[in-house]
């Protein structure tokens, strides 16, 4: 391993620890974690290569692994979500760190490599680009791997479409789909900082305009709820019928983008999908439409036939690029098409991620102890583990609850009592 680190500016470190400090203070369940974690050192001489955005809430995490014992090496999952001060703290501290907001593809690829001569025991992924390179490129690192995590939807879907052809080699943790992270940070993580994102790069006024979000999923629930909070006229568009039925009966609009690109000024893609806005929903859309996407990848918009179709581009705001189709029209695509909560805004709020990497963490460490004993395939947190981040974040919030009595544990684990 030649290279330590290789950030945007290592001067912007002391900008990044007191970003990583805020974070840290409203982050409780990993705190408390990582103290368990300097005691009994679950990780000790465990090699971790990690793939995440690199936020200040990742940097908890970080430091949270790193306090029970591992060697860490970190590169952004995505272009453009890399927040430069936290990345140049983690180098300044001695952590391996190849990451920079505003990277080509190449360059992209380039620290995943450097990311890898770690030679990992565990990988943590977001997205699955780390593991797709491991499967693709870097076979002989396979036999030095016990174990992974998945953090979001996207790469949980690449990684059982892998399991499904045969072609995982190792088996993953899907903190994704922990019920301490799905039913929060994809519902109100993604609602809030998707909603933050498109109002620092546009200052638009949500209310009265109408506001197409693409999906009903978590992710995309949580915008289309937060979207009518701010006065947002919301439709959804659906191809799951139970997932239209149940955004109907809450009371959105439901439609297929074939017309609802005819009536919206504000569109929304969290799909995990591509081309969810193509060329036919592009050319019906009324002037001054504004395009963003909250999924993980930038292909849910479909970017090359809005170039085609367009005689000109200009970047009118930061984050906001302005699209003159051939027609006279101006369409505004937000932060290039990619996750705009992380690309014109800071991400999910802590107090979320507090519980989707307290998660990872625990994962971490169990994938550890077990993963050998694992064949490969996608497997979740068990629910000890996921009920005790959620104690915890009860506790934390002041919060008691029932427990059941053995009276009642006995009554709904048996069939011998009826009328």
């Amino acid at each position: 391993m030649t290279t330590k680190y290789e950030v945007k500016d290592i001067s912007l470190s002391t900008e990044g620890n007191l970003a990583i400090e805020w974070s840290s203070q409203n982050m409780p369940v990993l705190s408390e974690i990582k103290k368990e974690f300097e005691t009994a050192k679950p990780l000790e001489g465990v090699r971790i290569a990690a793939c995440l955005h690199v936020t200040k809430e990742t940097a908890c995490l970080m430091n949270t692994l790193k306090a029970g014992g591992a060697e860490i090496a970190l590169c952004g999952s995505n272009p453009l979500s890399t927040q430069d001060h936290v990345a140049a703290a983690l180098a300044k501290s001695g952590m391996r760190v190849f990451a920079w907001r505003g990277q080509n593809k190449e360059e992209y690829y380039s620290c995943i490599d450097k990311t890898l001569e770690i030679k990992p025991n565990i990988t943590l992924d977001d997205g699955a680009d780390l593991i797709s390179t491991i499967h693709s490129k870097k076979t002989e690192l396979l036999k030095d791997i016990v174990a992974g995590c998945e953090e979001t939807t996207t790469g949980v879907i690449r990684l059982r479409a892998m399991a499904k052809d045969g072609k995982l080699k190792y088996p993953i943790l899907a903190a994704n789909d922990s019920q301490t992270k799905r039913n929060f940070d994809n519902v109100y993580g993604t609602g809030q900082s998707t909603m933050d994102g498109i109002l620092r790069a546009t200052s638009i006024l949500i209310a009265g305009k109408k506001v197409v979000v693409a999906g009903y999923g978590y992710c995309s629930k949580g915008i289309a709820i937060r979207a009518r909070g701010l006065g947002g006229h919301v439709v959804v568009t659906e191809v799951d019928p139970v997932k239209a039925l149940q955004a109907a009966m809450d009371g959105f609009s439901v439609m297929p983008m074939s017309k609802a690109s005819e009536v919206g000024d504000l569109f929304v893609t969290s799909t995990g999908d591509k081309n969810v806005i193509d060329k036919e929903h592009l050319k019906k859309m009324k002037t001054g439409a504004i395009l963003a996407n909250s999924g993980h990848f930038n292909v849910e918009v479909n970017i090359p036939a809005l170039e085609a179709m367009s005689k000109g581009k200009k970047i009118i705001r930061p984050n906001v690029e302005e699209y003159i189709t051939k027609d006279g029209r101006k369409i505004y695509l937000l932060a290039e098409g990619r996750l705009v909560n992380l690309a014109a805004a800071e991400g999910h709020p802590s107090e979320v991620m507090d519980m989707s990497f307290s998660d990872q963490a625990l994962g971490a460490k169990y994938m550890l102890e077990h993963g050998k004993n694992l064949k490969p395939d996608v497997y979740v947190l068990p629910k000890e583990l996921d009920d005790k981040v959620a104690y915890l974040k009860l506790k934390s919030m002041g919060i008691e609850i029932d427990y059941l009595t053995p009276e009642q544990e006995k009554y709904i684990t048996s069939w011998d009592e009826g009328t």
